[in-house]
């Protein structure tokens, strides 16, 4: 049998043709039947089909990136909708990590991260993996484009009704329902106003919603709707101390909340999730404005807040 257009690696055999990658097989014989696909269809990836019969199995067969891939084998040949959804699988998740592609998790925060020419975009922050997987699947089939979120999106793979918000380009989940008719819009941004305050206040945390504890008054105006509680008050904070602490920005807030007589090296780890160009600048202008608002100091190499003994 000629081998001509293969070319052995060590854990894999590679088609190659005047110098261009077809793709890599797992063994050889997988390999020629999809080098003499490729020969009979004039070496035209796109006029390959999705599903070959292959030693009494069913290949299934897909170009991704320009490269032919086996995505998977059945004894039974699959329907066109099993073959989709397994494509689509794979394009989430093409090498099997533990989240699939764009989403990472530090410490309790899921967060959607996509580079785009050369430059890393965050486009939401969200406390459970099923939010983070549902906008990530979202965004994946609507080419990154967050505008394409209409307040309440159905999803066919879930089943389920899902409330958006689109806030700085970032998507926010404000809840998912089995219903449209048990959709109650009011009800779920007095909720997540809610859990803004709470999180900027102390009285909760909500990490995945650090970014809008200085929009909450914005929102409020947005949604029509004053933030409220049924135990705590949010207004007429009283101690001079905490008033300083409730105006800061979201990072400074952050940075505050990171010192625990804590050096330089131990805040940039505790702030990992906020990890941009500059991020060491950034880090320390943030320490020394609240130097300057007299909330942290230097004690040797570590910082601590002013009022620690």
């Amino acid at each position: 049998m000629s081998h001509k257009y293969i070319r052995e690696n060590k854990n894999s055999f590679a088609i190659v043709k005047s110098s261009r990658n077809y793709g890599k097989f797992k063994n050889i014989d997988e390999a020629l039947f999809i080098r003499d696909l490729l020969i009979q269809n004039d070496w035209q990836i796109g006029e390959l089909d999705d599903v070959y019969e292959f030693n009494n199995d069913y290949l299934i067969v897909k170009a991704i990136d320009e490269k032919l891939h086996i995505l998977a084998r059945y004894s039974k040949k699959p329907s066109q909708k099993a073959v989709d959804e397994l494509y689509k699988r794979h394009l989430r998740n093409p090498n099997n990590s533990k989240y699939g592609l764009n989403i990472t998790r530090i410490f309790d925060t899921f967060i959607i991260k996509k580079q785009i020419a050369g430059d890393d975009y965050i486009f939401g922050y969200y406390d459970k993996m099923e939010d983070a997987e549902f906008v990530r699947n979202f965004l994946l089939d609507n080419h990154w484009n967050v505008n394409e979120f209409s307040q309440i999106e159905y999803d066919e793979e879930t089943k389920l009704f899902w409330v958006i918000e689109v806030i700085d380009d970032k998507a926010y989940v404000l809840g998912s329902f089995k219903t449209k008719q048990a959709i109650d819009l009011d009800k779920c941004h007095q909720e997540f106003l809610r859990k803004i305050s709470k999180h900027k206040f102390g009285l909760a945390s909500h990490p995945h919603l650090d970014e809008l504890t200085d929009k909450l008054s914005q929102l409020e105006d947005k949604f029509n709707i004053k933030a409220s509680d049924n135990v705590w008050s949010f207004n007429n904070v009283q101690d001079p101390l905490n008033d300083i602490i409730f105006n800061l920005t979201p990072f400074q807030k952050s940075v505050y909340d990171a010192v625990d007589n804590s050096t330089f090296d131990d805040i940039k780890k505790s702030l990992v999730r906020f990890k941009s160009k500059n991020f060491d600048e950034k880090i320390r202008k943030n320490i020394d404005e609240l130097i300057k608002l007299d909330l942290i100091t230097m004690n040797g190499n570590y910082y601590i807040h002013k009022n620690q003994k």
